[in-house]
């Protein structure tokens, strides 16, 4: 199996225990709700990459990975905390680079 869909795997574990710890620490449902629908989605994104439909898990990763960025991108220029904003945007830009190298193959 290649790293790139394992990259994803990754990404969406990592989404998915940040909706659990932002439901936990502030009982925050819509963390809760977008850490799951996130990581569910890169998991998929994963599945898709290495089982034969590599297209359309690069680009549903790049897309979700894309929203990602734009959610917490923002978010972290305003209040400058790695985590959760600093973080995810990061992992977002890395899902964006991993879609685009998987595309290219």
């Amino acid at each position: 199996m290649s790293f790139l869909p394992l990259y994803f795997f990754g990404f969406g574990a990592f989404s998915l225990a940040g909706g659990v710890i932002g439901f936990v620490k502030a009982k925050s449902m819509p963390s809760l709700v977008a850490g799951g629908v996130s990581g569910a989605l890169l998991g998929a994104a994963g599945w898709f990459a290495q089982s034969g439909r590599p297209v359309l898990g690069f680009v549903l990763g790049g897309l979700v990975s894309l929203a990602l960025v734009g959610r917490f991108g923002p978010a972290y220029r305003k209040q400058r905390k790695m985590f959760p904003a600093g973080i995810m945007a990061l992992l977002g830009l890395g899902g964006m680079v991993v879609a685009a190298l998987g595309l290219a193959r």
